[in-house]
């Protein structure tokens, strides 16, 4: 069977060995963020519907997990903001249903954390990653670029609210840009924000794979570092650690590869590992996909991330 909304299993520097699913088509986010894997949003909005089939979703997450793969979580993510599908509880409430040994994680940008129904829909979810770059409303514009009518003070009082209702795991994100949101005032800030969340953890990343616009860089581990210090202490996202298999869904290597780098830059090493390929034959492909135009590449201080030029959807 061909899947169209799963992918992966991806080896995850947050979740470890974790099978992705995608509820909505590239790029359709309320945010075009400028750091952004998966490059500019184009269909910005707010609008929450119904974006791919639930029906469809559900069969082929039947078909996979039936095999009982081995996975640390099944992931909601991807292309854009999952949780713009009205119908995401479906998907996780047939997780929790019909193979609770997984556990669920969703990712989100946090801006929908502001209506009681999406937080009802995710309370079944093992674990939540919202993300919060910025508490000034100035940065948070800078960095994040918000439909319009999006305020950030509102998307802060919808993870507070979160926080309250929900009774799984919640790990807040803050990607570091150098020169946005790195500053005393802006650190000053988010710590004392922290303090009231009060998350189960907080995680802080910077730039990995290339990002939206090509000015933004990674912030040095030393800079890391001293944020964390700042802030209080907390985790900075690493590299993915696991002696495990990491085994890919589909079998036609060139539209594996495909499907991958539609959703995130990797690097040839990145490819090898998730798909489980060697690097000669990753290489292959990659040459192939380069002389018919498929992919590009970027050179990036970890090597060449390979990305498609043009979205599949």
């Amino acid at each position: 069977m061909e899947n169209k909304y799963l992918f992966g299993p991806v080896p995850s520097r947050r979740l470890g060995v974790s099978l992705g699913i995608d509820l909505v088509p590239y790029k359709t986010c309320d945010l075009d963020c400028i750091y952004c894997e998966c490059g500019k949003t184009t269909c910005l909005t707010v609008e929450r519907k119904e974006y791919v089939p639930v029906r469809d979703v559900l069969k082929e997450l039947k078909n996979y997990l039936q095999e009982k793969p081995d996975l640390d979580y099944i992931t909601f993510s991807g292309s854009g903001e999952p949780t713009l599908h009205s119908r995401i509880n479906l998907v996780i409430n047939f997780i929790k249903d019909y193979f609770p040994l997984y556990k669920v994680a969703v990712l989100t940008n946090s801006t929908f954390l502001t209506q009681s129904r999406v937080r009802e829909q995710l309370k079944r979810a093992d674990v939540v990653i919202p993300s919060l770059d910025a508490i000034s409303e100035q940065i948070f514009r800078k960095i994040n670029r918000p439909h319009d009518g999006l305020v950030c003070r509102d998307v802060i009082s919808g993870i507070r609210q979160f926080r309250r209702e929900y009774r799984g795991e919640l790990w807040l994100e803050i990607m570091i840009v150098p020169g946005l949101n790195d500053t005393e005032t802006e650190l000053g800030l988010l710590k004392e924000t922290i303090q009231e969340i009060k998350p189960d953890r907080v995680q802080l990343g910077t730039l990995d794979r290339p990002g939206t616009e090509p000015w933004v860089k990674a912030a040095s581990r030393k800079d890391m570092e001293r944020i964390a210090t700042v802030l209080g202490g907390f985790n900075i996202i690493g590299k993915f650690a696991s002696s495990r298999l990491v085994t890919g869904i589909g079998r036609n290597r060139e539209k594996d590869i495909m499907m991958l780098l539609k959703r995130r830059p990797c690097t040839a090493e990145d490819i090898a590992h998730i798909l489980q390929l060697r690097l000669l034959e990753v290489n292959k492909f990659l040459k192939l996909l380069l002389e018919t135009k498929q992919i590009d590449y970027e050179e990036q201080g970890r090597g060449k991330f390979y990305k498609v030029k043009i979205p599949i959807f």
